[in-house]
């Protein structure tokens, strides 16, 4: 058996360095000038006085500079840790702390927004900008010149279990928490990903999701290792500009998550377009009802749609269904994809009746060894070898899986998993209110939308102007979100209470909301 390989190397040795890899808005970058930039990140890092298994924040929108850190960062033997520009500064704390980071790569306008908290952190960015102070250094990626040149450099040979990245996701205490993702994860899962969508070196992906997201993440491996190429476009708030690319560029694959192809449906001229070239879809994360995946079908005819279903704590993807069993098996995300094991367990650990709700539970070479100094939450969804998903389900008599429901108290908004704590504790920061739950509601656009169940202080809301006095809290509540949320994330509906419905414990009854 060979030795594992380090995931830079398997994803770009071979390629022709003419070749065309990444496809940019104002620039193309072929496999040798990547290979060039990768290098000259690794080079920085380990020249520097970085030593391998130091932790490497990455803070970027798509492009060259974050392929380049990401790969570079791995090539080293480093362990990359992309986080998205949009993280809120409590959180960019917390994950400073914990991963004890001491080097950033930082889009210069996240650089000059968060300067006062990358104190003693070295801080490279994407452009030349204005100092920070309090960094141990700053410089531009352009003025990083370690050694002479990108030449040749002995670098680590990562093993299986190294590790390869932290990504990011919401835990269950509303702090983010760092999945572990090591070198043999990535390969196993790109391999398979690779299998059953039949790519090739011809493929071409339209890529409107961020690298810093798992789903993104793959495409980026999956296009790279097969000598394909990605087009990457972040311009999805105006759809037709995409679709006009898409068709342009001569894409043969497009994924997204359900509020992509929500909006693509209802809100642009996709029914109206062709696009010859394009050979497949992939939809994950999150659920895309039967109608839109129906009407998807019949908007894109020669279209391959794969229905997929996935994890960050799996790397990326844990089943598919195949395109032709569509009409067959509506609502179902498949079986598990080649080299993953997808159970269906009651709460004695024994598989499911057909009918029968259980949890899912996963195994395989992509399941990741648990989150980032996090033992006893490791602990609770890693056990022998097995992923505990948390998300509950059903099976057919032929074996595939039906999600009915989640064990844990998140919402899936846009494609973004976010705890309802998490956005709870937000919301109480506005002095007006004692009480809040937070629920997701079905929105044909973003899969879930956040309602908001609140209560105010005694006397802000009572008395003969009482609905008077609540319009206003409620409209204060809309600005303080806008504040401090992310758009996505604002609740779409506010409803005021006396009291929320709590049980005897005194936790709150979510399911009695969903009445009211």
């Amino acid at each position: 058996m060979a030795p594992p390989m380090n995931v830079t190397d398997y994803l770009l040795d071979g390629k022709e360095p003419g070749r065309l890899a990444v496809r940019f808005l104002d620039h193309d970058c072929t496999y040798g000038e990547l290979r060039v930039a990768a290098r000259q990140v690794a080079k920085y890092l380990l020249e520097t006085g970085g030593r391998p298994g130091d932790r490497v924040i990455l803070v970027s929108e798509d492009s060259l500079f974050w392929v380049a850190v990401y790969l570079g960062s791995l090539w080293a033997g480093f362990i990359c840790v992309p986080l998205a520009a949009s993280i809120s500064l409590q959180d960019l704390d917390y994950v400073l702390e914990t991963t004890g980071a001491r080097i950033a790569f930082l889009e210069a306008r996240f650089a000059t927004r968060a300067a006062e908290h990358f104190e003693r952190i070295n801080v490279i960015t994407d452009r030349e900008s204005a100092e920070s102070p309090g960094c141990t250094s700053r410089l531009s990626i352009c003025e990083m010149r370690p050694g002479a040149g990108p030449g040749q450099l002995p670098l680590p040979r990562a093993q299986g279990d190294d590790l390869a990245a932290l990504m990011f996701t919401s835990g269950s205490t509303g702090r983010p928490r760092g999945v572990m993702v090591s070198h043999a994860n990535i390969v196993a899962n790109t391999d398979s990903i690779i299998q059953y969508l039949g790519l090739t070196r011809q493929d071409r992906m339209m890529v409107v999701l961020p690298f810093h997201y798992c789903f993104g993440a793959s495409l980026l491996h999956t296009h790279l290792r097969v000598g394909g190429s990605l087009v990457v476009d972040q311009r999805f708030r105006y759809p037709e500009v995409v679709l006009q690319r898409m068709a342009e560029t001569e894409c043969t694959g497009f994924a997204g998550v359900p509020s992509h192809f929500q909006i693509l449906l209802r809100s642009s001229g996709l029914r109206k377009k062709a696009f010859p070239h394009l050979r497949l879809v992939q939809q994950a994360g999150g659920c895309l009802a039967p109608s839109f995946v129906s009407e998807l079908r019949r908007a894109l005819p020669g279209t391959q749609v794969f229905v997929m279903y996935g994890q960050t704590e799996a790397t990326s993807r844990l089943s598919y269904l195949p395109p032709e069993l569509l009409d067959t098996k509506p609502g179902s995300v498949g079986r598990g994809i080649p080299g993953v094991r997808l159970r269906v367990l009651n709460e004695s650990g024994k598989e499911v009746c057909p009918g029968e709700v259980g949890e899912i539970v996963a195994e395989g070479a992509n399941v990741t060894r648990g989150y980032w100094g996090a033992p006893e939450e490791s602990a609770g969804c890693f056990r022998d070898g097995s992923l505990h998903t948390g998300d509950l389900a059903t099976v057919d008599t032929d074996g595939f899986v039906y999600i009915v429901g989640r064990t844990k108290d998140f919402i899936k908004c846009g494609g973004e998993r976010v705890s309802c704590r998490q956005l709870e504790e937000t919301l109480l920061e506005f002095e007006a209110l004692l009480e809040a739950a937070v629920i997701g509601a079905p929105d044909d656009v973003l899969g879930e939308a956040v309602w908001a169940f609140v209560v105010a202080h005694e006397g802000d809301c009572r008395g003969s102007c009482e609905w008077r006095a609540c319009r206003e809290i409620r409209e204060r509540l809309r600005g303080f979100c806008k504040d401090h949320l992310p758009p996505q994330l604002c609740p779409k509906e506010v409803c005021m209470l006396d009291n929320l419905p709590k049980n005897a414990a005194g936790k709150v009854l979510k399911a009695a909301l969903r009445t009211i």
